[in-house]
């Protein structure tokens, strides 16, 4: 007897799956262009920071820098745009490639805009030698024995960028090097690890390795956070505001500016942290990196109002700034704030050209100035302390931090990359134009000499930020809300 086979039309049968609806083939086509889309803007941008870096150093070809940089950051503005319609598991690839590659990048050639690593470099070799870095200058006659040719060089005519004659006739490759270290403990001991680990000759490369590395680990620890604070959608996007900012290409690995190892110890510290001891602790290890992070605190402590609790953050955090400087106090006495003081007196603040508090120069008088910044900064404090969000300690971060650069108005980008971590966190991504104020002022100082240039680039800053604010009001938010439907509004506002 034969098996009788019957004939099934193409397509039918319980194996088979119905083919997707035209809505979900269409979504998978904007995927797919999105990341293509991404992934070109993330090469575009890669390209660009390594020809920037190519181009010059900022005495010699500010101009040059100053249009590299801006390509960069319409660039990574654009690339951020676009992963945010990215599916959540690619955007997460594409941001740790994007920040691999970026960190990479900056690692392309030695310092351009600032000559900080060197001293890291020369306090790692004096640590190194058994010597504290707070007791002696680079230039004083008892290091004699610990100068090479890299950091003291002996040919030339000593007019290179980043080269400096002291009083006695050296040339050295460092800013400063007539008054002992300004840098905390934390800092110091980051320069010693560093070089002991570094090979003979290597030189900067070491220095801005470490600089990648804490860079990449910053992202990381942004999308960990992120993730955790129950919204895995648009971490890769918040996280993007840090792993592919030209700033950090710049100043963290290019320049190895050691304010990275502070900022991943706040974003640590912040996010995956209760507010106590260990929050505490973390913080105070970043404040012993660089004194900018007790801006931090205030946030730290929102909606924190109960004296135990605000009590074991601030005393951990002075136990850890006490303990990073006890072998360094035990070693050079009252000498381990070094040029601490004269530094804070009077680095990046020129009479005429940039100063202090100049936007309320612009309202007030000159005397009047100090104290109202003062007034307005324990205002933020305070008000980050008693109405913060305690499950986003970093929105009052932000907004103090934030506040503080915009009403001192520093001269230096690299100031505000803990700003750029904050951002990410947060997702209010005009704050972001502090950076570009301190980049553009930094860099165009030269070109326009006799502008009014810190008062439009920080005021320019300001005007941005509180647009933002405007527009995440509530009543501005309700009306924008019933105008575009909230899904379209949130996504839109990226809050």
């Amino acid at each position: 007897m034969t098996d009788t086979v019957m004939s099934r039309p193409p397509g039918s049968g319980s194996s088979a799956s119905p083919p997707p609806p035209p809505a979900a083939r269409a979504n998978r086509r904007k995927a797919r262009l999105a990341v293509t889309a991404t992934a070109v803007l993330l090469a575009a941008l890669t390209a660009v920071v390594a020809d920037t870096l190519q181009a010059g150093d900022s005495h010699s070809a500010p101009a040059r820098l100053l249009a590299g940089y801006a390509v960069a950051w319409a660039l990574f503005a654009a690339a951020v745009w676009t992963v945010r319609k990215v599916p959540a598991r690619a955007a997460m690839v594409l941001v740790l490639i994007g920040a691999a590659a970026v960190a990479v990048t900056g690692l392309s050639s030695p310092p351009r805009t600032s000559n900080d690593m060197f001293r890291y470099a020369w306090d790692g070799r004096v640590q190194a030698a058994g010597i504290s870095p707070y007791a002696y200058p680079p230039a004083a006659p008892e290091l004699a024995e610990l100068r090479d040719d890299w950091l003291f060089p002996t040919e030339g005519a000593c007019t290179d960028w980043g080269l400096t004659h002291t009083g006695s006739g050296l040339c050295v490759r460092m800013n400063r090097p007539g008054v002992p270290t300004i840098y905390p403990p934390v800092a110091e001991g980051w320069y010693l690890a560093v070089h002991a680990v570094s090979p003979p000759d290597s030189r900067h490369k070491p220095l801005q390795l470490g600089g990648a590395v804490l860079a990449f680990g910053t992202t990381v620890a942004l999308l960990v956070v992120l993730r955790r604070r129950g919204d895995p959608a648009r971490a890769p996007a918040r996280a993007a505001l840090w792993a592919w900012c030209p700033a950090v290409a710049f100043e963290a690995v290019n320049n190895a500016h050691i304010d990275t190892l502070g900022v991943l110890l706040v974003v640590l510290a912040l996010g995956t942290a209760t507010a106590g001891a260990r929050r505490g602790a973390l913080l105070g290890a970043a404040i012993a990196v660089k004194i900018l992070p007790v801006l931090v605190l205030p946030g730290a402590l929102s909606g924190q109002r109960g004296p135990a609790r605000v009590l074991r953050v601030t005393a951990a955090a002075v136990a850890a700034v006490a303990l990073a400087y006890l072998p360094y106090v035990l070693a050079s006495g009252a000498d381990v704030l070094g040029y601490l003081p004269g530094y804070l007196h009077e680095e990046g603040y020129e009479t005429g050209r940039v100063r202090r508090f100049a936007l309320l120069r612009l309202l007030l008088p000159d005397t009047a100035a100090a104290v109202t910044a003062a007034a307005l900064l324990a205002l933020t404090a305070l008000y980050v302390w008693w109405r913060g969000n305690p499950a986003r300690p970093w929105r009052g971060a932000l907004l103090l931090t934030g506040t503080a650069l915009l009403l001192f108005s520093p001269t230096y980008p690299w100031y505000s990359l803990l700003v750029i971590a904050l951002v990410a966190l947060d997702g209010r991504w005009e704050w972001l134009t502090v950076t570009l104020a301190g980049t553009v002022l930094y860099l165009a100082g030269r070109l326009l000499p006799g502008f009014p240039l810190q008062a439009w680039t920080y005021g320019t800053a300001a005007l941005v930020v509180t647009a933002g604010a405007c527009l995440r009001s509530r009543p501005v938010r309700e009306l924008l809300r019933r105008r575009r439907g909230p899904a379209a509004f949130a996504k839109g506002l990226g809050d």
